[in-house]
This record gives structure tokens, C-alpha cells and sequence, in this order.
């Protein structure tokens, strides 16, 4: 990631990201004063060590940012400012506290990283009513397999413990994953025999039909629902957190994942998209890397297979609706969450 500009899906996500407050888990979401009046807030990390902080709370006259307790900057309802000087760390949180209402508690959803580019947190999003997911619970990423000692050791600080893998045996045989110290490990392979993405297609046409085509498995194939079933099942076990779950380049199984979770917990179909399509700002040189490696006319026919596109994850959601009817029936059938095991969910993972 060292060379790769994050600045733009950190922007692009602005008007949509935000991270969990101070406020108590049992705190009970009515609570006037525990409510969260942000409605947009982002730390970007920049390469020369200092964070950008944007953030939106209408109505609210003044804002105090502090890193570990101590004051480093100051605004209104609206603000954007860079703090600098900061003594580095595994990653820096901020917290930004209005004059009324429940702080927020944040930091770049990217985890710099040697051995991955897509390894991000998979919370820190406002939803419909007014909530939030929280940060530093449940991470999304690419393939482990080239973490580094000292990655591993910073995985170890963050508190990651249970990690799902997402792909195929191939995949995991090739390159099999690392883990911090601690942590458990649980195989939940999504494509499994259903036939998605094991041939390679011969034109670019061909390339998007099996994207769109390969979104629809992980919703309604028997080992994609299995798979994301286990997922959920240690997302929603607090004795299980951080959970990780990955695939090889943390885009689409990982992303469906990601975009299932989160639309369970009310966070909107525009913010779903924005954390989907983030992927292709996080691979950028790497997959830059891999179709400058190719002759032109094959690098056309791969490219599809690369990006992450609107239309995958839309053909996903439409899958949902034709298989199911409504995304609360797929989370009842396709993955085993009943009314009372969201109504949990929720209350583990939203605050405000």
C-alpha cells in the first residue's frame, strides 16, 4: 500500500462512514442524550503520517477531536481538519465529541499492512435510523498468506481471533493463510461445487457474465449460503470477536459478505455500494500490477474478473429478491437468522 493513494475512497465515503461511540453496548437506543448527532464522519491516514477529519453533526455548535485523551483539534458542525505530529501507532483512534450527544469513536478503516492491501474494518457505518455499526469488531480482507512477522504481530494488538476463510481448497493449498498468535480458524468455502469462477473466460463479455453470474451463486448456492451462514454465526458470538473473514482478494465473496451484514443492520443500499466498489481504490496497483503483466487483449478479458462493478453486487441483491422475496426472508432461509437473532445481532453491533 505504500504506493497506492487512498484519498479517494476515503472521500468517496465521507458523506457515508462513521465509527462507533463510548456509549455502553446496553445503552438503551432511545436514550436522548446517547444519541449520535453525526451524520458523516472519516479519518483518513495520510502517506506523510498525519490524518485528515471530516465530519457533518447539523445542529451541533461545537466539536472537540482528541487522540488518547488529549485535545488536538476543535470545530463546529461541520469540520475538516489534518492533525499531525502524532506518535505512530498499530492504528490511531480518534474521538470526536459534541457539545450534546454520544461521541463518536474512529479511525481509517484501512489496517496498513505489508502482506495485504484490502484488509479493512468492516464497520464504522451510519445507518437508516440514525445508528451506527461499530469499529473495531469485524474486519474484511484479502488472502493471509504474505503477512509479515510483524504484521501478525499488529493483528495480534488488534485483537483478531477468529478468522473465516472463504475460498476454494486450490486457493487455500496455494497459498495458505497466516494468523496472528491466538487466533481460531474456520475453512467456510463459498463457491464449493457450484461451478462459479472455475473456467476461464475467452472475451470481456464473458468475463462480466461470470461475475454477475458468480454474485448470484454466493446468495443462492448451497455452499455460499453454509458458508456465510458460519460467518454471521461468528459474527453475532461476542465471545468470538474481532472476526476476519477473507477471500483471496477481498472483493467478492468477502464483499457479499460485507454488503450482507451490513444490510442486515439497516445500513443503506448506497452505503452497502460505496464499501463494495472501495475495493477497487484498495487493489488499484495491485491490479494495475497484474494487467500490465498481461499481453492487451488478455488483460481486456481479465480485467472484469479484477474489478469490483455496481452491477455484480446489484445482480446479488436481485437474486435475493427473485430467490426469496425480501432481504429478511434470504437472512431467514438462506442463512438461518431468525427475527430474535437479528434483533441480537443488532444489539451487539449498533450503538447511538
Amino acid at each position: 500500500m505504500k504506493n497506492l493513494t487512498r484519498a479517494g475512497a476515503a472521500l468517496a465515503l465521507t458523506v457515508l462512514a462513521a465509527s462507533a461511540t463510548a456509549v455502553p453496548a446496553t445503552a438503551h437506543p432511545s436514550v436522548t442524550s446517547h444519541r449520535i448527532p453525526f451524520t458523516a464522519a472519516t479519518v483518513t491516514a495520510n502517506d506523510d503520517g498525519s490524518y485528515r477529519i471530516v465530519w457533518s453533526a447539523p445542529g451541533v455548535r461545537n466539536v472537540t477531536v482528541k487522540a488518547g485523551g488529549t485535545v488536538v483539534a476543535r470545530g463546529g458542525g461541520r469540520g475538516d481538519v489534518t492533525v499531525r505530529g502524532l506518535a505512530a501507532a498499530d492504528r490511531q483512534w480518534f474521538d470526536l465529541v459534541p457539545e450534546r450527544g454520544g461521541p463518536l469513536h474512529l479511525a481509517d478503516r484501512l489496517i496498513k499492512l505489508d502482506g495485504a492491501v484490502n484488509f479493512r474494518d468492516a464497520g464504522g457505518y451510519r445507518t437508516r435510523d440514525g445508528h451506527w455499526v461499530k469499529m473495531g469488531e469485524v474486519y474484511r480482507s484479502d488472502a493471509l498468506g504474505h503477512l509479515t512477522d510483524g504484521d501478525l504481530a499488529k493483528l495480534e494488538r488488534l485483537g483478531i481471533r477468529t478468522v473465516f476463510d472463504l475460498r476454494m481448497p486450490s486457493e487455500r493449498a496455494a497459498d495458505p493463510d497466516r494468523l496472528p498468535a491466538g487466533a481460531t480458524y474456520t475453512v467456510a468455502d463459498v463457491i464449493g461445487d457450484s461451478g462459479a469462477f472455475t473456467t476461464m473466460p475467452t472475451t470481456e463479455a464473458e468475463a462480466v457474465r461470470m461475475m454477475v453470474e458468480g454474485e448470484k451463486a454466493m446468495v443462492s448456492g448451497a455452499s455460499a449460503r453454509a458458508a456465510y451462514s458460519a460467518v454471521h454465526a461468528g459474527v453475532a458470538d461476542r465471545d468470538r470477536h474481532g472476526v476476519l473473514y477473507h477471500c483471496t482478494a477481498g472483493k467478492d465473496r468477502t464483499g457479499w459478505s460485507s454488503a450482507a451484514l451490513l444490510t442486515a443492520l439497516g445500513v443503506p443500499r448506497e452505503t452497502v455500494m460505496a464499501d463494495y466498489l472501495a475495493s477497487n481504490t484498495y487493489r488499484a496497483a495491485a491490479n494495475e500490477a497484474a494487467l500490465a503483466s498481461l499481453p492487451p487483449a488478455q488483460a481486456k478479458v481479465y480485467k472484469p474478473l479484477l474489478d469490483v462493478r455496481p452491477e455484480y453486487l446489484n445482480s446479488g441483491f436481485e437474486e435475493v429478491r427473485e430467490e426469496y422475496g425480501s432481504f429478511t426472508s434470504y437472512l431467514r432461509a438462506g442463512l438461518g437468522i431468525d427475527s430474535r437473532e437479528l434483533r441480537e445481532l443488532k444489539s451487539d453491533l449498533l450503538l447511538g
